[in-house]
């Protein structure tokens, strides 16, 4: 559909959010807590933070668990009976306030979970999803967006994004058709739209590196995964952080007689993601292991997939405990910076 835009005051805001919630959506939020924001449900308002940079995490939860049940079982000496997940208790949820970096890791997920098999956890979440984003006021030395092709005000992945304008009114464009459904759910809080140029109102991200030289330069046998992997302790930080990390491996919780199956996240950045059960392993040193991150991100993921395993967030360097930043790496790959 075409991106319809409205007007809603800063006065509406809030009635607009305790609409939402009154409808029976489970409304997630950045909320500050003990001087870091986090992505949690709320259940008014006043609990949102607004005015932030970044979240520790991002909301990627939401459609694909850190622990997800897959199913259950019950078996004797004669049977074994299976218990499936009913996927219409997933409840439906709205993301408020997620930046446009984080709303475009939805569009990266969803090629990784419907490439080779529908992956009917994710769609399902996903499609009980809606994510109202807001355009970025303000960025730190990490970001990185609009070196992987996006910017402070990119639409891709929010169904509607919200632009802070004048008077600290918000330019909403409407997007997608769950846009429009709470777009209608709400009508009576939205204006007609104001001519503005929204770009005059979001934050100026610099190009660091150009994504056409990353691609032509990155080399399996480059000499530089060794010098960028020498701090690396392979404590997965960096993945768990990211909100376009999907690696996961599969257990078995329980017993002979009853128990259940999970998803839970993992990461190649750890020793044992490729242990074989020989004691083999193929990615046996740290290098090995961050080349896998950068290439999968980076050359992989865009030649099969035809996404960027990245969004510029810049979460994984503000939490590496030992300070690897990978915009610097990016920008020694492709051979200099933009500015």
């Amino acid at each position: 559909m075409a991106i319809e835009k409205k007007l809603i005051k800063k006065e509406s805001l809030p009635r607009f959010i305790e609409a939402l919630i009154k409808a029976g959506k489970l409304m997630f939020a950045p909320v500050s807590v003990r001087d870091k924001v986090i992505f949690k449900p709320i259940t008014n308002f006043n609990e949102i933070a607004l005015d932030y940079i970044q979240t520790v995490q991002s909301f990627k939860s939401v459609v694909f668990p850190k622990i997800e049940k897959l199913f259950e079982y019950e078996a004797d000496k004669q049977h074994v009976a299976i218990k499936d997940v009913d996927l219409n208790t997933i409840p439906d949820t709205i993301v408020f306030g997620a930046h446009p970096c984080d709303a475009a890791s939805f569009n990266v997920l969803n090629a990784v979970f419907t490439w080779d098999y529908r992956d009917e956890f994710f769609i399902t979440r996903k499609n009980k999803t809606t994510v109202i984003g807001l355009s970025c006021k303000n960025h730190d030395d990490y970001c990185f967006c609009t070196s992987v092709d996006l910017n402070p005000g990119s639409t891709e992945g929010s169904d509607i994004l919200l632009t802070r304008i004048e008077n600290n009114h918000y330019l909403a464009e409407i997007i997608t058709e769950k846009g429009k459904a709470v777009y209608e759910l709400t009508k009576d809080l939205f204006e007609p739209a104001p001519q503005v140029d929204k770009n005059a109102f979001v934050t100026k991200v610099p190009k660091q590196f150009e994504l056409n030289n990353l691609k032509g330069k990155l080399s399996f046998e480059g000499p530089s995964w060794m010098e960028q992997s020498m701090r690396c302790l392979g404590c997965g930080t960096c993945a768990y952080v990211c909100p376009t990390c999907s690696c996961f491996d599969i257990q078995d919780i329980g017993n002979q007689t009853k128990g259940k199956r999970v998803r839970t996240w993992d990461t190649c950045a750890l020793s044992q993601f490729t242990l074989h059960t020989s004691g083999h392993n193929p990615r046996s040193a740290q290098n090995e292991r961050w080349r896998q991150r950068i290439l999968h991100k980076f050359s992989y993921e865009p030649e099969r997939l035809h996404v960027y395993g990245c969004v510029g967030c810049g979460r994984c360097s503000r939490a590496c405990p030992v300070n690897i930043n990978i915009l610097e790496n990016l920008i020694e790959i492709s051979g200099g910076n933009k500015q």
